[in-house]
């Protein structure tokens, strides 16, 4: 999970926040009792069917009423849950157990916050326990991405997410191959075009052919550098319009670019005495106009799109906040 976008994660943790904390609260309400808080075999137990109903809880343990753990950690990252030393720890400092101490009868969950164990972001809920005459309080960690996964539906996905990266990487390779082929042949039209004669037709027209795979190997090579850049090397939001958006309008900018460079070519052809090249040159700069208009379009449109969704998308979310309220 190291790799995660984390400013992503943030951003969804805000966006799910009631229905992130009302899940937690749900899950520690129904754990809670005299059995796991005493015997360590019933917290590995339950720390396995967690794993297993809910894989982004991380760990569970328990504190007495000063905050002293009492048993060791017990993570539920594999099937067999690890049992990690903690025992005798004193947690009266974390943030979930100084905010308790405000609410002692509610159940608290935590801001996202750096986890000692695993290194990564997570949030943690606690509750109250009484046993007799004994107090103390239970603790179950929750890692952020993965729980941002579970709500999304998005786990199975992440699953092959290495493949994709393999087969973008692959491609990618291949486009920097070909616009090395592009660059050798500008350079050889280049040394051609320094060997005519001077004066002849060739030497006229070498040098466009120098621009015109030029421009070709700079198309090519801005394709391969963003799907680079977007698929293989950055961790996509791929529910976040904006990150599409992103991506098309880079594509987009990298093929108008090639083709305004060249109608322009075509135009200077006209210029120098091809006149059945200014036809094929306006046709190209139209053509050029109508993708930066249509670009124009879509990002506008985009963007009142994702804020609507949006918009929507938190309407939706009160009757589940609702329910996971009255369980």
């Amino acid at each position: 999970m190291s790799t995660a976008n984390y400013i992503s994660v943030i951003e969804r943790y805000h966006e799910y926040r009631t229905s992130i904390h009302d899940i937690m609260a749900s899950i520690l309400t129904g754990l809670a009792e005299e059995k796991l808080i005493r015997n360590k075999e019933t917290r590995v137990n339950a720390a396995k069917g967690l794993g297993k109903s809910f894989p982004f809880i991380d760990m569970l343990f328990v504190l007495d009423e000063e905050g002293k753990q009492l048993g060791d950690n017990i993570t539920t990252h594999c099937d067999q849950p690890g049992i990690y030393s903690g025992d005798g720890l004193s947690r009266c400092q974390r943030p979930y157990f100084r905010m308790l101490a405000e609410n002692e009868d509610e159940v608290i969950v935590t801001d996202p916050y750096l986890s000692t164990v695993s290194r990564s972001l997570c949030i943690s809920a606690i509750m109250k326990w009484n046993c007799g005459n004994e107090e103390g309080y239970l603790v179950v960690d929750a890692d952020l991405v993965t729980i941002v996964e579970f709500l999304m539906g998005d786990s199975q996905r992440r699953k092959f997410q290495p493949f994709f990266k393999y087969v973008y990487a692959v491609i990618v390779i291949g486009l920097f191959c070909v616009v090395v082929a592009l660059l050798y042949s500008a350079f050889y039209e280049l040394y051609l075009a320094t060997t005519a004669a001077v004066g002849s037709q060739e030497a006229h027209l070498k040098p466009f052919g120098v621009i015109i795979f030029l421009t070709l190997a700079l198309a090519i090579f801005d394709l391969g550098k963003t799907t680079l850049e977007e698929e293989v090397l950055m961790q996509k939001d791929i529910f976040r319009h904006s990150s599409t958006r992103r991506t098309i309008t880079r594509f987009v900018a990298a093929i108008l670019i090639a083709v305004s460079i060249e109608s322009l070519l075509l135009m200077f052809k006209a210029a120098l005495g091809q006149g059945d090249q200014l036809i094929p040159a306006v046709w190209m700069m139209l053509a050029a106009v109508g993708l930066l208009v249509g670009l124009g379009l879509y990002v506008y449109l985009g963007a009142k799109a994702e804020a609507l969704l949006r918009h929507n998308g938190n309407i939706m979310q009160e009757p589940m906040r609702n329910s996971l309220r009255q369980q």
